[in-house]
């Protein structure tokens, strides 16, 4: 197990190495010009994906603004369970994206989309909406990039044939965006702040 152990952690320090830096600052610098607009960012996922997705809208809408009077408006697709698995029921799963963000989009709203695969057909179908729209696309994807790689105004392809090592580097964009826009709103961070009885790590000032 230590030899696994250690080789997981090479193969991944490997991925990093090809870290996709480019499209990680022109992602920051497009949610805070979503935010000085006052506009709403959508993201979607499937699976593990799915929960990278509602992960990162938890802390963009808490973490990064939590004691801001201005506020990110960030929108996981699927975290309203009952309407994506009805829009999957009676139309298709293929559908099950668009459809709700269909209710609330506005032109010149963010749309982010992970797929592991990067050919996620409801993940696509919600980008070329979007796109179709006028809106900002942002993809994460891994293996070979697939069809959403080449869809989006910005991807950040993780450059990997391991599944778990792309969500690995998926979280890590995730909380690395959570801290860059902090750092961008002026907000000072401070982890493992447990004082008055809160058994949480938050930001104090987000």
């Amino acid at each position: 197990m230590e030899l696994f152990s250690q080789k997981y952690l090479d193969d991944l320090h490997g991925v990093l190495e090809r870290f996709p830096h480019a499209g990680f600052k022109k992602m920051v610098e497009a949610f805070m010009k979503v935010y000085r607009e006052n506009r709403n960012i959508f993201v979607m996922g499937n699976g593990g994906s799915g929960s990278i997705a509602s992960h990162w809208a938890g802390d963009i809408n808490k973490g990064c603004c939590f004691r801001l009077d201005k506020k990110f408006k960030m929108i996981c697709l699927h975290d309203n369970i009952s309407t994506m698995m009805a829009y999957a029921n009676d139309l298709s799963y293929e559908q099950a994206f668009v459809e709700p963000l269909k209710n609330f989009f506005r032109p010149k709203d963010m749309v982010i989309g992970i797929s592991g695969s990067g050919n996620s057909k409801n993940v696509l179908n919600a980008i070329e909406y979007a796109n179709s729209h006028h809106g900002i696309t942002i993809g994460l994807c891994g293996y070979g990039g697939g069809k959403l790689r080449d869809m989006v105004t910005i991807p950040l392809w993780v450059q990997a044939d391991d599944m778990q090592k792309i969500e690995d580097v998926a979280m890590i964009i995730v909380h690395m965006a959570m801290q860059a826009i902090c750092k961008e709103l002026s907000v000072e961070e401070t982890c493992g702040d447990r004082s008055a009885g809160l058994n949480q790590i938050h930001l104090s000032g987000c």
